[in-house]
């Protein structure tokens, strides 16, 4: 197989999307609009492309790190330009080059790897990728000569009405022979109603030299670039369509497929069940037969098999198989809850370890704790984990029963075994197997209410 790279062109401003943050990182799908395309490329083979950076360069360059070599385009000059400041970071052992759009997320790598197969079968010094589309506005239109071969690529506001009637559009993504790619590049001129070198010229000036073929794509969808909000969320609305069908083949049932929401990053096992209005954010792994919302969201958490969570947050965590969670409960970042563990209605988790088969049925909070085996923590029990600077751990070891309306004031020791009473603040640690109590003695006024009507008269 031929060597191959890429050249990704993400040097634009994208003025339409009105944002400070560079038009390639806004997001689809819980990762920048570039991400996608890199995947797409790297599934083909690309395993380091050239990012062709400008405005926003610097943020551009932050996110993807290692993944990419960078060539600076300071002024936009158009799409040839942008590939002439790439070519000096093209190895001299790739044989052909890709070039494709930063900002076009929905592109899938057997799309790409089709291309590439296509332009290689068949010797071309160029392939262009095209699509039919039923309004297409604002793209390139695709001159063919009368044996259908291609003859030119023009820009829509350079083309007659006549061409602009025409359905074939460039989806600006091609692949290139790279010797004959660098040969022309030098022969651009700007000749043209914005004064930019065009990429699309030198597929005139490849046509002089061989081979230049076009492939259209099946899905016109995959083309989308994104130039403004509107189209952002349309490409959302596609990529979302496409990973609800992915997971659903793969053994997943949702009640209400239009209202789940799911980012690229997630793994769902066999049998699970979603329910309306469930979000799965960022790294999110969940277990085969679990029964997740409604009104969910998880982001960045591992969730084993058989547990069922309803109307609650969990936010970078892990939850072991047979647990429940929920009704509104919110699980924060550092909770890790091992198996068969009941976190009830209103409950809030903060960075705690709660062990095998313990209960936290309702309106508690569990902070910086270490919560052992088979612990029930009864209704309205509070961990006191902050005195106004510091943060402390509170450790409730196996088989503690915290009654109702208990405060635990770390740092704070339970032994195995103790029963906390109800109303308690634990100041100091409980040896296991005691009773602690602190509470005031309660005081009863007989005929208290009578008494008072009394006074009162007497006062009127």
């Amino acid at each position: 197989m031929n060597k191959r790279t890429a050249i990704v062109l993400a040097a634009g401003k994208g003025t339409r999307m009105k944002s400070l943050r560079p038009k390639v990182l806004h997001e689809v799908a819980g990762q920048p609009l570039i991400a996608h395309v890199l995947e797409a490329i790297g599934a083909c083979g690309v395993e380091k492309p050239v990012v062709v950076i400008g405005h926003g360069g610097e943020e551009v360059q932050a996110y993807l790190g290692e993944k990419a070599l960078y060539a600076w385009q300071r002024e936009q000059c158009g799409t040839g330009h942008a590939v002439m400041m790439a070519q000096d970071f093209l190895a001299n052992d790739v044989e052909t080059v890709m070039v494709l759009c930063g900002d076009t997320p929905l592109f899938q790598a057997k799309t790409l790897e089709a291309l590439f197969l296509a332009h290689e079968k068949q010797g071309a010094l160029a392939t262009v990728l095209t699509a039919q589309m039923a309004d297409p506005t604002g793209y390139g239109r695709i001159i063919r000569d009368d044996t259908g071969a291609l003859l030119a690529i023009v820009e829509e506001k350079d083309g007659s009405p006549a061409q602009r009637a025409i359905k074939e559009i460039n989806a600006g993504t091609y692949c290139f022979n790279k010797d004959a790619l660098r040969k022309v590049l030098g022969q651009l001129r700007p000749n043209n109603a914005q004064g930019e070198y065009y990429l699309t010229d030198v597929l005139a000036l490849l046509r002089q030299e061989g081979t230049v073929t076009a492939y259209q794509v099946d899905d016109a969808s995959e083309v989308l670039g994104i130039n403004n909000r509107q189209q952002l969320a349309e490409a959302e609305r596609l990529m979302q369509q496409r990973l609800r069908a992915q997971w659903m083949d793969a053994g997943v049932t949702m009640i209400d497929p239009s209202s789940v929401w799911l980012h690229r990053q997630v793994t769902i096992e066999p049998d699970t069940v979603l329910y309306p209005q469930t979000f799965l954010e960022g790294t999110v792994t969940i277990g085969s037969g679990s029964v997740i919302g409604p009104g969910t969201r998880i982001k960045d958490s591992f969730i084993g098999a058989q547990v069922h969570i309803q109307n609650s947050i969990v936010l970078e965590s892990q939850i072991g198989d047979g647990s429940t969670i929920g009704p509104f409960a919110y699980i924060r970042p550092g909770t890790r809850l091992e198996q068969d563990v009941k976190v009830g209605d209103f409950v809030e988790i903060k960075k705690s370890h709660i062990g095998k088969g313990s209960k936290v049925p309702h309106l508690s909070y569990v902070g910086d704790a270490i919560i052992g085996s088979d612990v029930n923590v009864g209704a309205g029990t509070i961990t006191c984990n902050y005195d106004g600077e510091n943060k402390f751990q509170s450790i409730v070891e196996d088989g503690v029963f915290i009654g109702s309306n208990s405060n635990l004031v770390a740092p704070v020791t339970i032994g195995a075994g103790a029963v906390i009473g109800a109303g308690s603040t634990i100041t100091k640690n409980v040896p296991s197997g005691a009773l602690a109590v602190e509470r005031s003695r309660q005081v009863t006024k007989e005929g208290y209410q009578e008494i008072r009507r009394k006074k009162c008269c007497k006062k009127k």
